[in-house]
């Protein structure tokens, strides 16, 4: 088979809604993962033992199970206990999920990594508890976190076309419905891997950026 430039051109309209849906699942699930992997590592340095085992065996359960799986559950397994969920919510809830337990232990490492003399000087001047985070944690705590953060987001960008597998139509997912349709593999496979190729590259840098930009001085 070769290559078709006309083929590849009349397939791009379906493409690029397949990368308009891929970028907004990567958003909306990085921003979950985010919310989700704070609430995970504030538990697992709870002072309640329950809560910090309960949260332990359920993010290792999760990181120790396939994604595949889990989505399969999600939009497969729970309309048969009553709960329905489009593709795009059950990808987005799936993928959210996963990221999040590791990205907790991106937040627990920079916290941790604020020294305790910097929380004990924050009594001492009587700074509340929204103050003490806000100004004293936070600052030292979000640029160690940068980077593995941005790498996340481009983690989890790359795994989208995984959520084809629950007929969601993002890049992947249209570029698949166009390879059965026609029988040509070759253009839309390609251009798909030429897309995430170009957007990760692209990601990497600005993520490179932003990292230098919270820097406070340069090594």
């Amino acid at each position: 088979m070769t290559w078709s430039w006309d083929f590849a051109i009349e397939i791009l309209p379906a493409l690029w809604r397949g990368l308009v849906m891929t970028i907004e699942i990567t958003i909306a699930s990085f921003g979950l993962a985010m919310v989700i992997g704070l609430l995970f590592a504030i538990a697992k340095m709870s002072s309640s033992a329950t809560l910090r085992v309960g949260t332990y065996c359920f993010t290792e359960a999760i990181r120790r199970t396939p994604l595949l799986v889990q989505l399969y559950f999600l939009f497969y397994v729970l309309p048969d206990l009553g709960v329905v969920l489009s593709p795009f919510i059950a990808g987005v809830i799936g993928l959210g999920i996963h990221y999040a337990t590791y990205i907790a232990e991106v937040y627990r490492a920079g916290i941790l990594n604020v020294p305790k003399g910097q929380w004990e000087a924050s009594k001492s001047c009587n700074l509340t508890l929204w103050q003490t985070w806000t100004r004293i944690v936070l600052p030292q705590a979000i640029p160690p976190m940068v980077a593995p953060l941005g790498n996340f987001a481009v983690g989890m960008f790359k795994a989208t076309p995984i959520l084809s597998a629950i007929t969601v139509m993002d890049l992947m997912g249209e570029a698949l419905n166009e390879a059965n349709f026609s029988y040509r593999y070759l253009e839309p496979i390609a251009l798909v891997a030429a897309g995430f190729l170009v957007l990760s590259l692209i990601s990497a840098f600005f993520i490179g950026l932003i990292e230098k930009r919270f820097r406070p001085y340069d090594a």
